[in-house]
């Protein structure tokens, strides 16, 4: 078990991480504006789903498969990118945010079960966040107190303690400004393409953004 100072000291560290904007939080905001406040919690527990199971990864030693082949980084990089536009794509081909496609009886909002699996679909095929994790949770890891594999579940439950509140946060602050704009039919087509937008730019992103870095 880590001592409680080097617990305090990673609680600090990865709240830090967690409320610094990045590409987590975009993604709760387009599933916010896209399908409501509701989706955009959904969202934050399938990304938080996703982080258990990269720290499962890391205890076992296999998303050291990352960072060893260029290969495998590069084909789970433009998998993740692709299924980031593709949800981004279908955004623009759906019928509008999830009031006015009831109000007008037009094609149904994903399933909460749906928007959960895109939620780890997302981060899972994010190696960024792969090589992130395995930067990060190891440099609390001291392998006198105990096996390193079970130090990093822990810190990767530990990593979500900080994160899940933070995104919440997130979610009800996107959920409300998804309220205002769908009781304004005029930015209903705008809500719409924001979302997909966001989505299709993460996707770019990934794709085109620098290999080495391991950031979240």
């Amino acid at each position: 078990m880590p001592t409680y100072h080097v617990i305090a000291l990673f609680m600090a560290s990865a709240f830090a991480l967690n409320i610094s904007p990045g590409p987590s939080m975009l993604y709760i905001l387009s599933r916010c504006l896209g399908s409501g406040r509701t989706a955009g919690v959904i969202s934050v527990l399938g990304l938080a789903t996703a982080s258990l199971v990269h720290a499962v990864a890391v205890a076992l030693g296999l998303s050291t498969l990352l960072f060893y082949s260029p290969l495998a980084f590069a084909l789970l990089k433009y998998l993740g990118a692709l299924y980031l536009v593709y949800l981004g794509i279908r955004g623009f081909l759906s019928g509008g945010p999830l009031r006015a496609m009831r109000a007008r009886g037009g094609s149904r909002p994903p399933s909460l079960w749906a928007v959960y699996g895109q939620g780890i679909m997302t981060d899972l095929l994010n190696p960024k966040v792969a090589l992130f994790f395995i930067a990060f949770l190891p440099q609390f890891v001291n392998s006198s107190l105990g096996s390193p594999g079970h130090q990093i579940l822990f810190f990767g439950l530990l990593f979500n303690v900080t994160g899940v509140p933070v995104n919440l946060v997130v979610a009800w602050a996107g959920g409300s400004i998804a309220d205002v704009l769908t009781h304004r039919p005029t930015w209903a087509r705008v809500q719409r393409w924001c979302s997909s937008a966001v989505l299709v730019g993460l996707g770019l992103r990934l794709a085109l953004g620098d290999l080495q870095r391991p950031t979240r």
